[in-house]
């Protein structure tokens, strides 16, 4: 069943997979996601109590905008660098539209504040490397965590904290800080009413790998001076088309969602995320972090790994060609650059590259693509592909509601709870063992560790 579906410039492909997917499976399909359909609208589904994002770019009002707007300009007027504390979906989201729509080289764009990442690994030289960084820049930061008690983040705000406010003050370091936190509860949420930081709310129905387009994301993709009402408009557009129907040809989301559970349920166990966009490259990490979270449970889910080519193609490119037949892959196709360079001629040609002299690098790019994609399915690899016009802040808000939407929709076919994560947990018991936290001593553990 070839099915082109185009949808407000969004289009899914699963051309290249049809050796793989006929129309008696997809028909199956069909009418289990008529059903999931249904019982996400009518959160009836497992895990309802986290489906806060399913309307959730249509519920983002102009007020709330604005004071996320008016915060970020108050950041980017005092600030050289803005700090983004936090780990898994509290930083992921914001990282990934960041990076997608940034200039490549900003360092040398003076018009917003730098941004950095702290709270995501417990690495002491890279806590120390900003530390040392931060001692003589003006910066600001937000710290992301609905308890304020993850080690991860918690660590790099405790150092980062007491740096601010040596540099300016316990009270102009108040004016620098702002809390993402719970609404009513919590260390942190303690914290920042003693200090009267600027607070926004983690929703209590929104998960943090589905929180992007919440303050988690929207502050610090805004202080990065991005049009985070164009974003939001992108991925309401997005709920509107995947909530109007369930029929694939109708709904991209749910078309994905079924091609790829189709694959996974003939061997296919591993889904490869491809761009041949390098601003793309954290956009593949937090769509790694929402389907592993989201599906990887009780034994099941597809593996998602993220590729960049064409650089990639010159290693992982050697096993998806010609390793085993457990792989399918997901391109991101843009269809046009936001630069225009063009190839040089040389009176020499001693690399012989004259025959492109005059074409834009975008036409070598993208006949790479079809090239690989060719290649791949010729060796075995099925390859679905999602097309967007261009990479700025509406296209990226389809494609972080598709992938959400898909991704709850193919967490429900495996019959797993997608908006949980059960699994995490077991290092952070381990781990506070380990480290002698009160209430988690486990003396067969600390033998096993050596200690």
């Amino acid at each position: 069943m070839n099915i082109s579906i185009i949808m407000n410039n969004l289009l899914f492909r699963n051309n290249n997979s049809a050796d793989y997917i006929d129309d008696k499976e997809i028909e199956a399909l069909q009418r289990e996601l008529s059903k999931l359909q249904i019982s996400i609208s009518e959160k009836k589904c497992a895990g309802n109590e986290f489906l806060g994002w399913v309307n959730l770019p249509s519920e983002i009002s102009e007020n709330f905008l604005k004071d996320i707007e008016d915060c970020a300009k108050k950041i980017r007027d005092n600030s050289e660098y803005f700090v983004i504390i936090g780990i898994g979906g509290s930083y992921l989201g914001a990282r990934a539209v960041i990076e997608s729509l940034r200039n490549s080289f900003s360092d040398f764009d003076k018009s917003a504040p730098k941004i950095l990442y702290a709270g995501h690994n417990l690495s002491e030289d890279y806590l120390s490397e900003m530390v040392n960084f931060l001692k003589d820049k003006s910066f600001s930061m937000a710290v992301i965590s609905k308890s304020g008690t993850t080690t991860e983040p918690a660590v790099a705000f405790r150092l980062l904290k007491q740096l601010l406010e040596k540099k300016v003050g316990q009270e102009a370091a108040k004016e620098r800080i702002i809390a993402i936190t719970d609404k009513e509860k919590g260390a942190l949420k303690i914290l920042a009413n003693q200090n009267d930081y600027k607070t926004y709310v983690v929703p209590d129905n929104v998960g943090g790998r589905f929180s992007v387009l919440t303050a988690v994301g929207l502050l610090p993709i805004a202080v990065a001076g991005f049009d985070i009402s164009r974003l939001v408009k992108g991925a309401k557009k997005m709920q509107e088309i995947c909530g109007a129907s369930s029929l694939l040809a109708e709904n991209p989301a749910a078309h994905y969602a079924a091609s790829r559970n189709i694959l996974y349920q003939k061997g296919f166990k591993t889904e490869i995320l491809v761009s041949f966009r390098p601003k793309l490259q954290y956009f593949g990490e937090w769509w790694k972090q929402l389907f592993g979270e989201s599906e990887g449970k009780e034994g099941k889910g597809i593996f998602p790994a993220a590729v960049n080519f064409t650089t990639d193609l010159h290693s992982m490119g050697q096993y998806i060609q010609d390793g085993q037949r457990t792989i399918f892959e997901t391109f991101i196709t843009v269809e046009k650059p936001n630069k225009s360079l063009k190839i040089p001629s040389e009176e020499q040609n001693l690399d012989g590259l004259n025959y492109l002299a005059g074409k834009d690098i975008e036409f070598v790019n993208r006949r790479a693509e079809m090239a690989t994609a060719i290649a791949h399915v010729d060796g075995g690899v099925p390859v679905l592909q999602i097309i967007i016009p261009e990479i700025n802040e509406n296209s990226i808000g389809q494609l972080i509601y598709f992938f959400e939407k898909a991704c709850a929709y193919s967490g429900l076919i495996l019959g797993v709870n997608p908006f949980d994560q059960p699994g995490v947990e077991a290092y952070k018991k381990n781990m506070f063992s380990l480290l002698g936290k009160p209430g988690f001593e486990d003396k067969k553990l600390n033998e096993r560790a050596g200690l």
